[in-house]
């Protein structure tokens, strides 16, 4: 990659407060994160920029083919928004930290949970 180039990579908020039903989930999100952080300190000597975004619960087509009605119908009521995020509002994020507006920026981890902060 060239410098100034970015990667973002995406984890999420069960790498930080696991749900104990998401075990092999959480754990991959835990090693994203970890990778983010390391890449990030071998990566900047190309001077290349690696940071993620850890979201919290998202309504996208998995969750109702993969959950029983009842936990689709409160799906992200645990957010101070009492609701998930639609894919759209994270885009932004995804969008930023691939400008130049982040150029400084590198290592980070960047939660967009609703209110669910673990970091």
């Amino acid at each position: 990659m060239k410098p100034g180039g970015s990667v973002i990579n995406t984890t999420s908020i069960q790498a930080f407060e696991p749900s104990e039903q998401l075990v092999a989930y959480a754990a991959t999100k835990a090693a994203i994160a970890n990778m983010t952080k390391n890449l990030a300190k071998l990566a900047a000597k190309q001077g290349v920029r690696v940071n993620a975004v850890a979201p919290g619960p998202v309504w996208t087509p998995l969750i109702p083919s993969t959950m029983p009605p009842e936990k689709v119908r409160s799906f992200g009521e645990n957010t101070l928004f009492k609701r998930p995020a639609q894919p759209i509002e994270l885009a932004k994020l995804f969008v930023f930290l691939a400008s130049a507006d982040a150029g400084y920026l590198s290592g980070e981890i960047f939660s967009a949970t609703g209110g669910r902060t673990p970091l």
